[in-house]
């Protein structure tokens, strides 16, 4: 049982509890918690079940949880061509289809591009990104965002707080770590010094081609997801931050060549 009491205190100092809080929250002895972090005593399955709720841990790492204290995963991960997995697959696809003419993309928890609808694929596909492509490779690679995203130190800044904020939420994501990393030594975010008082919404500015294109986004996620497939996607619907920007969708997105 030694293996679940290191795991159990990681995700304990991760939520910022001591083992009295916790302890509370659990409705059990701040004793029986520091027995099941030193080993010396073992949890049942639904007590693993009780903890994981109340530290919040994400479904992937739950499954570590259930392994290290004897027990079968809770989660399982399904493609998303698996015949159970029809009726995402069909969801994800109404939602980007329909949004058209504006592009929409699904991504996973390290930011790998799942799908994106038509409109999308033009305006990715002009920076050299498509289906199966890792947006974090082309945000953290220096200088790559810059030249086609003209307000890059605000939006690096905006990256980097979400990155952070993922990783942190999931333990650790060695990917987006990495990313992270990498945007806080680029200069033009470290320089960055956000205005007061922010905007509402923070734009992305693309610039592709000589085409301005001021940008918005929405991010949707599945509610009740178990399978851990579908906790990692993310679907994210783009809107025209300018009327113009809008005409211009309208008029080059509104309809299949």
């Amino acid at each position: 049982m030694s293996k679940f009491g290191p795991q159990l205190q990681f995700w304990r100092k991760a939520r910022r509890l001591s083992q009295l809080q916790l302890a509370v929250e659990a409705d059990v002895s701040s004793r029986h918690i520091s027995f099941l972090e030193t080993g010396r005593a073992a949890p049942s399955r639904p007590m693993v079940q009780h903890l994981s709720d109340i530290l919040d841990v994400p479904h992937a790492r739950r499954n570590d949880l259930f392994d290290a204290a004897g027990f079968s995963p809770q989660h399982s991960r399904s493609a998303l061509t698996d015949e159970h997995m029809q009726m995402v697959s069909s969801a994800m696809s109404q939602m980007l289809e329909r949004h058209a003419p504006f592009p929409a993309i699904v991504i996973d928890a390290n930011w790998v591009l799942v799908q994106l609808n038509k409109p999308a694929q033009k305006l990715f596909g002009a920076i050299g990104l498509g289906c199966g492509a890792n947006m974090l490779d082309f945000v953290a690679t220096s200088g790559a965002a810059a030249q086609v995203i003209e307000n890059w130190p605000e939006v690096g800044h905006h990256f980097l707080q979400r990155l952070t904020g993922e990783s942190r939420a999931a333990g650790g994501l060695r990917a987006l770590d990495k990313a992270i990393t990498s945007l806080r030594n680029d200069p033009a975010i470290a320089n960055y010094d956000p205005p007061s008082p922010l905007p509402p919404l923070i734009s992305i500015n693309y610039s592709v081609g000589g085409l301005k294109l001021p940008m918005i986004s929405a991010i949707a996620q599945f509610g009740g997801a178990e399978d851990l497939t579908v906790t990692d996607l993310k679907i994210e619907l783009m809107f025209p931050a300018t009327k113009e920007a809008q005409t211009w969708l309208e008029e080059n997105f509104g309809s299949d060549p």
